[in-house]
């Protein structure tokens, strides 16, 4: 397929791989922020073709897995409101709450409805208009753009029966959280493209001039995150930490601007709590004072209340790159795809999901494939 296939060409992808073999002297560490970009490594194995010198691991790049519980519960109190539709993408509905999900709070009478955007939800406003209509507005910078038009359009028609429960998370505080902690281990970040695409590079510099870690925003499809990663390993290797743009078709320096504008107008920054994680200061949108009669938890007087994760699931372990799904002792045995513990692996850009879809259930036998490889070397 065009402008498809030219991404996952084999003999480029060769190529590649073999600059990155000639490239690297010593042991470095990459994160990879996005699940989108995870779910490429390890759909196609790109981390067992690269040296065993180079570490890929996986960030806290999935906004459905880091959704706090206490509003997972909130959006299933709101579920069981009398007149109350709960609009959701379809992701959402298995994450599981301190109790339940949202699947268990429409079956046992909410009404819950999947929607493919918060315009849906808008439409259905209009249409009932003796019922609240509350969307679950979750994601990165890229889904909050159009949020934030869904909620200006709700303001100029005047609706009073629609409302958010935003749950909207900003990349760059995480970012900021993992360099920051004692136990970090990254020295150089695969930023996500399509945050980018909309947020642009320059929120970027900072963070790499202080920590002195290079960040190379890349794709999605297999040549971009080994482009990505030979991009990055080629800053460690000459001493440098800068911010490169991989993803050039797609990504400007400023980004879009007019998604931006509109963003700065209807959303605030706030502390924001991410799961099985910590409270990320700045790293959290909110409704501005001007768009507050939209904001669900204040028309509802929702009490949000913090709850604890599963003791088995080590999810928020595995979101820091500490540990890599398999790992964990409740993968693929307590949690599945099924009966999930966890966020990651319910969610179609979680880390545990991709290791459970593509049949990385062995930690030992991904070893043993790198091994294999590395015994055929195409150095």
């Amino acid at each position: 397929m065009q402008y498809l296939d030219e991404y996952r060409d084999p003999q480029l992808a060769q190529r590649l791989l073999e600059q990155i073999h000639a490239l690297v002297t010593q042991e470095w560490t990459l994160m990879e922020v996005c699940g989108g970009q995870t779910h490429t490594i390890v759909r196609y194995g790109l981390d067992s073709l690269l040296p065993q010198q180079v570490a890929l691991i996986h960030g806290p790049g999935c906004p459905v897995c880091v959704t706090p519980i206490e509003l997972i519960d909130a959006a299933i109190t709101l579920a069981g409101i009398k007149d109350v539709i709960l609009c959701s993408f379809g992701d959402m509905l298995r994450v599981p709450g301190s109790e339940q999900d949202l699947f268990a709070a429409r079956a046992a009478g909410g009404d819950v409805r999947v929607v493919y955007s918060p315009l849906d939800a808008l439409q259905l406003a209009q249409r009932q208009p003796h019922k609240q209509v509350v969307f679950f507005a979750v994601g990165f910078e890229t889904t909050a753009p159009t949020t934030a038009m869904t909620v200006w359009q709700a303001k100029q028609l005047g609706l009073q029966n629609f409302s958010l429960l935003v749950a909207h998370v900003r990349v760059p505080p995480a970012m900021e959280a993992i360099l920051s902690s004692p136990d970090n281990q990254v020295q150089g970040f695969l930023a996500a493209g399509h945050v980018c695409t909309v947020m642009g590079i320059e929120e970027y510099e900072p963070l790499a001039r202080r920590f002195q870690v290079p960040i190379v925003v890349t794709g999605f499809e297999p040549l971009d995150l080994l482009q990505g990663v030979w991009m990055c390993l080629k800053q460690l290797e000459e001493g440098r930490a800068e911010v490169e743009n991989q993803y050039a078709r797609s990504v400007q320096r400023d980004g879009n601007m007019s998604a931006r504008s509109l963003m700065s107008e209807v959303f605030t920054t706030v502390d924001r709590s991410w799961r099985g994680l910590s409270t990320f200061p700045q790293s959290g949108l909110a409704l501005q004072t001007e768009y507050e009669e939209f904001d669900a938890e204040k028309k509802f007087d929702l009490q949000l209340v913090s709850n604890e994760t599963s003791s088995v699931c080590q999810a928020g372990r595995v979101l820091l790159g500490q540990l890599k799904p398999p790992e964990c002792p409740a993968f693929g045995v307590q949690c599945t795809p099924e009966s999930p513990l966890g966020a990651p692996m319910v969610s179609s850009e979680g880390a545990c999901a991709a290791y459970y879809h593509f049949g990385r259930r062995s930690y030992q036998a991904q070893e043993e494939q790198v091994e294999q490889h590395d015994s055929n070397s195409i150095a």
